[in-house]
């Protein structure tokens, strides 16, 4: 396992250790640790750039689920890992997936130009928006979500990494937070808690 990777469950566990201490927590499974709480402070006002050069806050969501992934195009294991379930556990759900709007955020926006995740987005799946900004959006939005990143440069390594909280949130029609996944939730169980929740 590589040092990027142990760094990045850590910062997963750690985040989920977080919620856990903060609210009351229902667990769905132990083994993928995800979580449904009944009120988180998870979310907030946003305005970030689309692939397409659109702005989108959080009003665009209003009355759709969605799941939003906070990553970085050059990541090189969870953000595709993550992006790659989330679009399976979509196909998965057949016609009920397009009540689920899916939203990957750049924590890496000198990098993540627009046009750099047009294209990424269209080697992923069309489905997402792919969000970038400012830093001072970018860092507006990762508080709001109550994401961590930072800048990290491997050994040996002219290239900077980001190292970054690496949970998957389900956000409900009203902005709320429903429930999380880690990176490495299958999509088969994305998909059967989704289910649950597009049924309530």
């Amino acid at each position: 396992m590589s040092g990027v990777l142990k760094t990045v469950r850590w910062l997963t566990l750690g985040a989920a250790l977080g919620l856990g201490a903060a609210w009351a927590v229902h667990w769905w499974s132990p083994r993928d640790a995800v979580q449904s709480v009944a009120a988180a402070a998870i979310g907030g006002p946003f305005e970030l750039i689309d692939q397409t050069g659109r702005t989108r806050t959080q009003a665009d969501l209003a009355g759709k689920y969605a799941l939003i992934y906070f990553g970085f195009i050059y990541c090189p294991d969870a953000c595709p890992t993550a992006l790659l379930a989330m679009a399976e556990a979509l196909d998965q759900l057949g016609p009920l997936g397009a009540r689920i709007q899916p939203v990957f955020v750049s924590v890496d926006p000198e990098r993540d130009t627009v046009a750099q995740m047009a294209a990424y987005i269209e080697a992923v799946d069309a489905r997402f928006w792919g969000l970038t900004g400012t830093p001072e959006q970018v860092a507006k939005a990762a508080k709001a979500y109550r994401v961590f990143f930072r800048k990290v440069t491997p050994p040996g390594s002219a290239e900077y990494l980001v190292d970054h909280t690496s949970l998957v949130y389900v956000m409900g029609p009203n902005g709320a937070y429903r429930a999380h996944f880690t990176h490495e939730t299958p999509p088969e169980r994305m998909a059967q808690i989704l289910r649950t929740l597009l049924a309530e």
